[in-house]
């Protein structure tokens, strides 16, 4: 028996498994330890039965994702309004030299992908669906970037992709208190930071502020995410018009010119009278995510990873030894060498193979241990929050354009 969802009926499910998920993830401690999100919760628990609905006979389901695209779009666009050139600048060199080495990190997870898919034999646009996609970009990133890989033709982008995410949310953020915690007691790092001077940091730019809710700020947020998707979708299409002068085999996402533009709103209010409503535009870019992340985990088609089982997991831990490696060697010694970088590498761990809360989990775990790092906690989430994802998109974009 097939059972056709239409666009509506879609889209109602994908809400019912998001509140569904938010549900478990209040009850179930392991859930929260790792952040794995809600949507993510409920979208693997429905595509679990759909899979024993599969294997037993019983039923199969069709689903009309039309909306999952839109919602996407939403998401990425307001990426584009999140990363302000003017806090990259108040942040400093440190802010800076961090966002350089997550972007290295990414392309040394892609190029570690597409290293590794004919000796685990699969090609290397599917092996990069184990690379920065999911590692760096965790759920989200993968759920933009792996459903175009999957349309191209690579059979099961999509579940290799949002596996390798899951793999990285819990795996990220078990080894990073360890790492942290040698790094800290083999070189003494606690004892240093007490004849050090604190270092100053303007945390205001990290604060929210309480704010009551206003209708028009909610739908002029709305509208200027809206306004940038239409006018940004003309501009992928022009890149892509270029491209294809080129070559036919590379190709940038849709969502690419809206977040272009995003950043350039964002540049313009910045620089004048802050007309856009910043924390509401984040809470459409979150509306969007949660709403197209939930409708992509329950169109998983898990039983398509029973043959990718043994290459997925040999690509996997090897992104878990790039990972500790990159941390203890570059991250650490890379942003100083010091108590504040052994912090930082520690939440590079879970936000290089997973999201910015595992990043930020870490880092809170190894300070109650030791002592608060003002800096890390400036630099990690200011890089994580407003500036990865936009990088990260186009170096993976790149090696599409190049491997897939």
């Amino acid at each position: 028996m097939t059972i056709e969802m239409d666009m509506i009926q879609t889209i109602g499910l994908a809400v019912i498994l998001l509140l569904i998920g938010r549900y478990l993830r209040s009850k179930i401690y392991f859930f929260q330890k790792f952040a794995i999100p809600a949507a993510v919760i409920g979208g693997f628990l429905f595509a679990i039965i759909h899979l024993i609905l599969r294997l037993t006979n019983t039923a199969a389901f069709e689903f009309d994702t039309t909306l999952q695209s839109f919602f996407m779009t939403i998401f990425f666009t307001s990426i584009g309004f999140g990363a302000s050139i003017k806090i990259l600048k108040i942040g400093g060199p440190k802010v800076i030299k961090f966002l350089l080495l997550a972007s290295i990190l990414c392309v040394l997870q892609n190029f570690l992908a597409v290293g590794l898919a004919r000796p685990v034999g699969v090609e290397p646009g599917l092996a990069l669906m184990t690379g920065s996609t999911p590692m760096t970009g965790g759920h989200g990133t993968s759920a933009g970037i792996a459903p175009l890989v999957e349309a191209s033709g690579v059979v099961g982008a999509e579940t290799v992709a949002y596996s390798a995410a899951t793999f990285g949310l819990v795996v990220g953020s078990l080894m990073g208190g360890p790492l942290a915690n040698k790094l800290i007691l083999k070189n003494n790092l606690l004892e240093k930071k007490k004849n050090e001077e604190e270092v100053v940091v303007d945390e205001s730019i990290l604060k929210e502020e309480e704010k009551v809710l206003d209708g028009k700020k909610i739908q002029l947020g709305f509208f200027a995410i809206l306004v940038a998707m239409g006018i940004g979708v003309y501009i992928s299409k022009f890149f892509n018009g270029q491209i294809a002068k080129l070559t036919d085999k590379a190709a940038l996402p849709i969502y690419i010119g809206p977040m272009l533009l995003g950043i350039l709103f964002r540049y313009i209010s910045d620089r004048g009278s802050n007309f856009l409503p910043n924390e509401e535009i984040s809470i459409a870019g979150e509306l969007g995510l949660n709403l197209f992340l939930s409708m992509a985990l329950m169109t998983l088609k898990l039983w398509e990873l029973v043959e990718l089982a043994v290459p997925m997991l040999i690509l996997l831990l090897a992104q878990t030894i790039l990972m500790a490696l990159f941390a203890y060697f570059v991250t650490y010694k890379v942003m100083g060498n010091n108590y504040d970088s052994a912090v930082i590498a520690g939440g590079h761990c879970g936000f290089g193979m997973g999201a910015t809360p595992n990043g930020v989990a870490n880092m809170e775990s190894i300070c109650d241990k030791f002592v608060y790092s003002k800096m890390a906690f400036f630099v990690l989430p200011i890089v994580g929050g407003m500036f990865i994802d936009f990088t990260n998109v186009l170096i993976i974009t790149i090696f599409l354009g190049i491997f897939a």
